[in-house]
């Protein structure tokens, strides 16, 4: 054994996500009993690839004795399970990108008093959403607070309709994350518009800084409308922020 950096993963934070999993080459990393584990300490090179992947920062390095990593074992144990045809990839169920509708479909038709829904994608919340996912290219996106669709009667005609989305929270979440996911998305699409919608609440227009520091970190220009909701589901004010 030698002192080296090694995964560590804090079993109690992690959701099973399976993103850390996709992110390690090394194939050192599977969900196990609904948790990531790591499989073995010589899969392990640990460089950290798989950190910046966890939305639950339940990935950190360590400095510890470990087994010294193997590329020659790491590279039998990928081929091995190449040739078995062993899915090593994860993604949860609830994560798979999914492209609902397509853009140029005719309005769904639904039995007389049902709305139909006007969701065009899935995951929808920002700490799953997939920067490269196929929804996100030459779209029109809504950065949403989840308040928004509660509030609002008539979300999904009014701005849910031929939108991609990506929903959170900037009091509760993670706004660091949010402006770094924001600004690979950015940065990997070429999108139509921005449009960023929360409530009227203080805490709320956060939503509005995570939007600024994305387009600025992302090194586009790029001009963003700034819709406010009121508490009884009204838009009472808009807004178009210029970077």
């Amino acid at each position: 054994m030698a002192l080296r950096n090694i995964v560590k993963i804090d079993e109690e934070k992690c959701n099973g996500c399976g993103l850390c999993v996709n992110a390690c080459a090394e194939g050192a990393i599977k969900i196990i009993d609904g948790k990531a584990r790591l499989v073995s300490e010589i899969y392990c090179d640990g460089l950290g690839a798989c950190l910046g992947h966890c939305p639950q920062d339940a990935i950190t390095i360590e400095k510890r004795e470990a087994d010294a990593f193997d590329e020659e074992a790491t590279e039998a144990y990928l081929a091995k399970q190449e040739n078995s045809q062993v899915q090593t990839d994860f993604v949860c169920p609830g994560m798979a990108t999914k492209q609902l509708r397509k853009k140029a479909m005719p309005d769904d038709t639904a039995p007389a008093g049902v709305v139909p829904s006007r969701l065009g994608q899935w995951p929808v919340q920002l700490k799953l959403v997939s920067p490269h996912a196929a929804y996100f290219a030459n779209s029109d996106l809504l950065l949403l607070a989840d308040c928004v669709p509660f509030a609002m009667g008539d979300f999904h005609n009014r701005f849910l309709k031929d939108h991609s989305i990506a929903v959170g929270c900037p009091k509760l979440d993670d706004v660091q994350f949010y402006i770094e996911k924001l600004a690979t998305i950015l940065q990997a699409n070429i999108l139509n518009s921005l449009t960023v919608i929360h409530m009227e609440v203080p805490c709320c227009s956060g939503l509005v800084h995570i939007a600024r520091e994305a387009i600025a970190k992302s090194n586009i220009e790029m001009a963003f409308e700034d819709v406010t909701i009121d508490l009884q589901g009204n838009v009472c004010r808009t807004e178009t922020i210029k970077n």
